[in-house]
């Protein structure tokens, strides 16, 4: 999948990564190689309120606070990034939070 997406610093690509414990998303821009905003249940904003949050809860609070940092750096199209992951799960509750928060796909 990675290897067929490509995304710009106007329409960067929103890449995920998930583990047993953690979800970690990323926007990133292909074109100049760089980082445009980073979110995971590792972030300080999230870490705490988290806490006893079933894991797909806390994927969509990740959702949520990556489409803020995104708008306030100007961006509103990405491309999604599954990776190897199935579009289920934890990785659909974040897609759909960031939607609802209005990042457009």
């Amino acid at each position: 999948m990675r290897s067929q997406i490509k995304g710009t610093r106007t329409v960067p690509r929103l890449s995920v990564f998930r583990s047993a414990r953690h979800i970690y998303v990323q926007a990133v821009a292909d074109d100049v190689g760089q980082t445009l905003a980073a979110a995971s249940t590792l972030s300080p904003e999230l870490k705490e309120r988290l806490g006893r949050m079933k894991k797909s809860e806390a994927a969509r609070e990740v959702g949520k606070l990556v489409s803020e940092r995104l708008k306030a750096a100007g961006v509103e199209r990405v491309v999604f990034d599954r990776g190897r992951y199935l579009y289920h799960g934890r990785v659909k509750a974040l897609a759909d939070a960031a939607r609802e928060a209005g990042l457009k796909f």
